[in-house]
């Protein structure tokens, strides 16, 4: 068992000068709480962390800064001016070859220095080899125990649930209230947009019922493009792609989208978060503890199994090098990159950053870091490292194999009967080119001939090069052959050969599956996991148990056993997995709940989702983080229950407009008295764009659709033609409207991300996961939806849409069409003139110089378009480029 870190005022032993007095002025700093701080990030990593004391110094302790090193005492209590420390700081002179601190971080240790440099609490008489943290680390708001606040009374008549109970009160203390509920129309864009990605008029089957609210939140929860929303959120923090990434090669993935349908098929059935985490973290420990493999008895056991192997490609996202460049520094930086997905997803801490040292900033030690590792570690096992190819799982079945293994025997008899007919001709061939050369040559040409490529001597290869004819002589080229002697050899192979090909055809398929699992090992052969100097993969330390963050242990079990006796393998992250799903643990649900926050608002409660750190911002409401968290537990981890929750609050039905003194008061709403604009992201975008063009193919799941680069060198919807050497054939193979399905299905390649997601601030996955996706406003953006051809195609489509559907209806007629489609609402009167106007205008002008539409690949059109089918497509260019298109209210 894990030893508990002892606490420093447990310790109870009196530093050579005073603690903190009370009656103490509050306003000056004490060690712990403001300087140590300061120290840690900057000073520990030379003077006292690991054992390093450059110039015999420790600044750990405020004892150990009085006592000094080489230099004498580092610090007099109560005489700044007189401090060796102050003076190296102020000066810049350390910290060494980094960054002078800042005036205010040398202000609070001189203003403490001058307070007589006092501690919170009498410090320990040694710091021993285990790490130490305060009081004040210890106490950090994200790593205490989930409460479940009382709601405040409801004052507000327009309070719908406890949500608005909990913000109502920090409105008013900030002297602000709730602005009203948005209209039907409005709310109900913004929720089709929120569930499931799409324009309402794709997802809502009755105008009618956008005034009933409730029913309309519960169809859209129930519409299969729920999961195809949130998966796409959820497969941001995973780090989802289709590629390896690493390096220029970039290796394609081509079973990585199993994952992917996983994700979304589970959204969809609302699996309960905590099931979600487990399956992801250790769904193959959980399918041999149940018993579960490819063989299972029943088509439902054979599901499950697949479900829980296909579940483990969490764990396989980060970009993994080692199919091309299997070193030991491309393993580990596999690993590192795993860990950082799995500590942002799930502890929305930078558990990375102590990879070399101890944080910085947050009670987390570089021993935390290897201790969590050892928990993946038997899986990834470097010492024995598998490749991508090599961990793939097959979930083909006994009789499946059987039944493969007996096609195959039937193939390999035409292979044989193919080989020996292979020799018989070219023996043929070999004698009647043998036939046309004096007697003296040929036996030793056929000799040379019959010898093997390698053990050709010098002699047989120059007598072989005098005779072209019967050096070229192979499988290859007897179709050569076949004109000199009116022979049909290479056809019959030919035909051999497709034969067999048939017969394989007939093998049952071989599902495999990008997934993560860990060999059977006993106890002793489990790979053992070593903290590394400074994070060196070449210089290993000490042997490290697998652990929970240490500063947990104070009040709840963080060690994970090393193996569990009931599985063949280790065990550590189904146990570990059960540790963090528990209902007790302080991060995982604060972490979810916070993220679908973020979705819902543009911001979440804290507004660093994958920092609840120092270094993070503290969360706008506490109260009301904690509560939806333990409410989210309580309700079975139910994220659909959460969303109809928060989507139920006033506090999200607000309007989003804005108000000089709301502005003024609080600037970034970051207080919710309304709803916040939010712009549409690159995917929602692209979707939105093949709803009112007309074009969605709402296929679900599957292989994704291929991306390929052009003559031109942009990325587009395609199958890949280049040849070996990387040059465009310009081929084209049609997609056969798979170009139209959603984005979620289009192959993520790191090395190619498509011009709209990248322009859009779509994550490429160049990193091993997306934190959070910024939201940018540049000039590429506006210039993209001018200029780019594929917004000019979804332009075309949309005028061969209304073309269809309003083709021969008047100019205003046609104008109210197109806001319908586009905006789900009619035009205002000056806005039907105008687009009128336009739409006039530009069937003239096309009339008058025909144009032919325009495609991203494939043969160009032979004929110019009709005139009022590029009208229209210029008033949708227009329309669906405007900010009421990009933005939701």
């Amino acid at each position: 068992m894990k030893p508990r870190t002892a606490r420093l005022a447990s310790l109870g032993i009196t530093v050579g000068f005073a603690a903190f007095p009370a009656g103490f002025a509050t306003a000056a700093p004490v060690f712990e709480k403001d300087v140590r701080p300061i120290l840690k990030a900057h000073c520990f990593h030379c003077h006292g962390e690991d054992g390093e004391k450059k110039g015999d110094l420790d600044v750990r302790l405020a004892r150990f800064l009085v006592k000094g090193g080489k230099s004498g005492p580092a610090l007099v209590a109560g005489k700044p001016a007189e401090s060796h420390l102050l003076e190296v700081l102020k000066s810049g002179e350390m910290p060494k070859e980094k960054p002078k601190l800042s005036d205010q971080d040398i202000a609070t240790i001189e203003q403490w220095i001058l307070a007589g440099a006092p501690t919170a609490r009498p410090e320990p008489e040694t710091l021993g080899p285990e790490h130490q943290f305060t009081e004040e680390e210890r106490g950090w708001w994200s790593l205490q125990p989930i409460q479940r606040p009382e709601v405040p009374a409801k004052k507000d008549p327009r309070e719908q649930n406890p949500i608005d109970a909990f913000v109502r009160v920090e409105l008013e203390k900030q002297g602000l209230s709730f602005s009203d509920e948005a209209d039907p129309a409005t709310l109900a864009r913004r929720l089709a947009f929120d569930l499931t990605g799409l324009p309402p008029g794709a997802v809502i089957g009755d105008e009618d019922s956008i005034t009933d609210y409730g029913s309309l939140l519960t169809e859209l929860l129930a519409s299969p493009h729920y999961g195809e929303r949130w998966g796409r959120h959820w497969l941001d923090v995973a780090g989802y792609a289709d590629s390896e990434g690493f390096n220029e090669k970039d290796t394609e993935r081509p079973h990585a989208w199993k994952y992917r349908d996983y994700v979304i098929a589970a959204l969809n059935r609302d699996k309960p978060y905590h099931e979600f985490v487990r399956e992801q973290l250790a769904g193959d420990e959980i399918a041999a503890k149940l018993g579960l493999n490819a063989d299972s008895p029943t088509d439902e056991d054979k599901a499950r199994y697949a479900e829980l192997i296909t579940a483990t490609g969490f764990l396989r996202m980060a970009p993994d090098g080692t199919q091309t460049e299997n070193t030991l520094l491309s393993r580990n930086a596999n690993i590192v990159d795993t860990m950082k997905i799995v500590s942002n997803a799930f502890y929305g801490m930078t558990i990375h950053c102590a990879e070399c040292h101890d944080h910085r900033y947050d009670p987390i030690t570089q021993r935390d870091y290897y201790e969590l590792r050892a928990v993946f570690e038997p899986g990834f096992n470097p010492a024995a490292w598998r490749n991508p190819a090599q961990r793939l799982v097959s979930l083909q079945t006994k009789e499946q194999k059987a039944a493969a293994a007996a096609v195959e025997a039937e193939a390999k008899k035409i292979d044989d009967a193919r080989l020996a007919k292979q020799e018989e001709f070219i023996t043929e061939v070999l004698e009647k080119e043998l036939a046309k050369r004096d007697e003296a040559v040929r036996e030793p040409l056929r000799k040379a001939f019959r010898t093997v490529a390698k053990d050709r001597t010098p002699e047989q290869l120059a007598l072989l090069k005098q005779h072209p004819t019967v050096e070229k002589l192979n499988a290859g080229s007897l179709y050569l052959y076949d004109t000199t002697y009116k022979t049909k050899h290479a056809d019959t192979l030919k035909k051999m050969t497709e034969e067999a090909a048939a017969v394989r055809a007939k093998k049952p398929k071989e599902e495999l599956v990008h997934a993560f699992g860990e060999l059977p090992a006993k106890p002793e052969a489990i790979p053992a996991t070593f903290l590394f100097f400074r994070g060196n993969p070449e210089s290993p330390k000490d042997k490290v148990s697998p652990s929970d963050l240490d500063v947990l242990s104070g009040w709840r079990e963080a060690a994970i056993p090393a193996k569990l006796a009931e599985l063949p393998t280790s065990g550590r992250r189904l146990a570990f997995a059960e540790m963090l799903t528990d209902g007790k643990h302080p991060l995982l649900a604060r972490v979810i709940v916070n993220r679908v926050w973020m979705h819902h608002f543009g911001t979440g409660l804290v507004k660093t989702p994958a920092d609840f750190g120092h270094l993070g911002e503290k969360p706008s409401h506490p109260e009301l983080l904690d509560w939806l968290a333990s409410e989210f537990m309580a309700k079975g981890w139910s994220l659909k229950e959460l969303h109809r929750l928060i989507l139920s609050s006033h506090t999200w039905r607000q309007k989003s407009d804005r108000d000089a003194e709301r502005d003024r008061i609080d600037p970034d709403n970051r207080y919710l008295s309304r709803q916040n604009k939010r712009r549409l992201e690159a995917e929602v975008l692209r979707d939105a764009l093949l709803v009112v063009s007309g074009k969605l193919n709402p296929k679900a799941g599957g292989t994704p659709v291929p991306v390929m680069l052009t003559e031109e060198g942009q990325v587009v919807l395609g199958v890949d033609t280049m040849d070996t050497a990387g040059r465009q054939t310009g081929k084209y193979i049609p997609l056969n409207g798979e170009e139209f399905r959603r984005s979620v299905y289009v192959q993520i390649r790191r090395s190619r991300p498509l011009e709209m997601f990248a322009t859009f601030d779509a994550p490429d996955m160049t990193t091993p996961n997306c934190e959070v996706r910024p939201v940018t406003t540049v000039s590429p953006q506006s210039l993209l939806l001018m200029n780019n051809l594929g917004m000019r195609e979804f332009a075309q489509h949309f005028g061969e849409r209304m073309m269809k559907e309003c083709g021969d209806a008047s100019v205003e007629e046609q104008v109210r069409h197109a806001w319908r489609l586009v905006y789900g609402r009619e035009p205002v009167t000056e806005e039907a003139e105008a687009a009128a106007a336009f739409l006039t205008m530009q069937t003239a002008h096309y009339t008058v110089e025909p144009a032919k539409f325009e495609k991203s690949a494939g043969p160009a059109e032979a004929n110019p378009a009709p005139a009022r089918v590029m009208g229209l497509a210029a008033l949708g260019h227009a329309l669906m480029s405007a900010n009421e298109f990009l933005y939701l209210d």
